[in-house]
């Protein structure tokens, strides 16, 4: 009794003070989620280092320079002996052919980066709203449970009050203590997997979210879907994994076209002045590196391999993510009938079948046992509901990730 007095005081307490708290909805937390989260903001680094990558692939080689110093000492008559220097230029050439598939590997990997990053930032926007959703199904779980609670101290006491006066027998009694002590665990157990849940949609969104918070929303708030075919070619043109396997079979042609056109002869211009006591000699010409000996056949070999994977790959990927999207339609349509059932009927008639037997029980036409039997049930089926809900806010939410699209975030 005094248990439950307390357990009471402390809900009607949290609620007091929670007034105070910082409320968020979804969309706020999902700004705060991408603007803070380092695991994100590490991810975004590296659409830096590609773009840099780029700029390495466009850069055109260095000059060499040599410079040679000496004394020159004549072994014949007639000879000037002095000093002896010789300075030469070389500038490699970077040739078209070589430089343009280069440079457009770099890009397509700057956009294989891109995308996977999306595809991170996509995966992180998912926990998150699989543990929002999970923090409002926990909170729903937790008001039901004190609900519960409250309703069994209201028994219990009517019990004992007809127990004292010898209208009921002392068992009813017993097995009031004992549900209401069932109840009061379910209220405790219930509490705890809020506080887990809350640590788990903080852990998701980083330190900016403070440790005392308020949600915004409501478990049966889940926006509709588009149609399947819009929804599959939602995921054909903009899901990031896909865009990253292309991208990346982009750069693996471009790659097995570099390795290619390395086989072909590297230019260089070369330059050279030679000056000894008697004479200054000057030169220009062409070095010409000839692959004669290494055909390059190992990297060539190496680049075709790696850009028949990427197809395969892309191929793969294609076939699963399609799958996995009719899945995740065939769960929400699921869990919408189960929805629309419970909500239009089931538990509604399972709260009038409870309300019916307390009064019957308040009139002394039914005993305790007939109102516990039907405060189970319809227990029973508000939990299905608030479990229906959840999933059908964890189909939505999995769409939404095949889905990626950022400017379609919740508001």
């Amino acid at each position: 009794m005094q248990a439950i007095k307390a357990l009471l005081f402390l809900s009607g307490l949290g609620a007091t003070l929670a007034v105070a708290q910082p409320e968020y909805d979804l969309a706020r937390l999902e700004d705060l989620a991408l603007d803070s989260s380092r695991a994100v903001l590490a991810a975004r680094e590296q659409v830096r280092a590609a773009r840099f990558a780029v700029d390495s692939a466009g850069a055109f080689p260095n000059p060499e320079l040599e410079y040679q110093a000496g004394t020159v000492r004549s072994r014949g008559p007639g000879g000037s002996p002095g000093n002896a220097r010789s300075t030469t230029l070389t500038q490699p050439l970077d040739m078209p052919w070589q430089r343009t598939p280069r440079i457009a590997a770099a890009e397509a990997g700057l956009a294989a980066t891109r995308a996977g990053v999306a595809a991170f930032e996509a995966e992180a926007l998912a926990r998150l709203r699989l543990r929002y959703y999970d923090v409002l199904r926990r909170e729903a779980e937790l008001k039901y449970a004190r609900e519960d609670a409250s309703l069994m101290e209201t028994v219990r006491s009517r019990i004992a009050l007809r127990v004292e006066t010898g209208e009921a027998p002392r068992f009813e009694l017993i097995k009031a203590d004992a549900e209401m002590l069932n109840a009061q665990k379910s209220a405790q157990a219930a509490g705890f997997r809020v506080e887990q849940a809350r640590s788990q949609l903080r852990q998701s969104v980083g330190p900016a979210l403070p440790a005392e918070f308020v949600l915004r929303g409501d478990l049966g708030e889940v926006r509709e879907l588009p149609s399947r075919l819009i929804l599959h070619d939602e995921l054909a043109v903009g899901n990031p994994d896909l865009v990253r396997s292309r991208a990346e079979l982009q750069r693996a042609e471009q790659q097995l076209a570099v390795e290619r056109r390395l086989r072909w002869p590297a230019l260089a211009v070369k330059a050279s002045l030679d000056e000894d006591p008697d004479n200054r000699v000057s030169k220009v010409g062409v070095v010409v590196a000839i692959p004669l000996w290494n055909r390059r056949s190992g990297p060539v070999g190496e680049a075709g391999a790696q850009l028949a994977r990427a197809r395969h790959e892309l191929a793969a990927q294609e076939f699963s993510l399609a799958q996995q999207l009719e899945i995740a339609l065939q769960q929400y349509d699921i869990a919408d009938s189960q929805v629309t059932a419970l909500e239009g009927g089931i538990v509604r008639q399972a709260e009038a079948a409870l309300k019916v037997a307390q009064a019957a029980y308040r009139f002394g036409e039914r005993g305790f046992l007939e109102v516990v039997d039907a405060q189970r049930v319809y227990r029973a089926a508000r939990s299905e509901l608030i479990a229906a809900r959840y999933e059908l806010a964890a189909a939505w939410v999995e769409i939404e990730r095949l889905r990626a699209i950022p400017g379609e975030r919740e508001k």
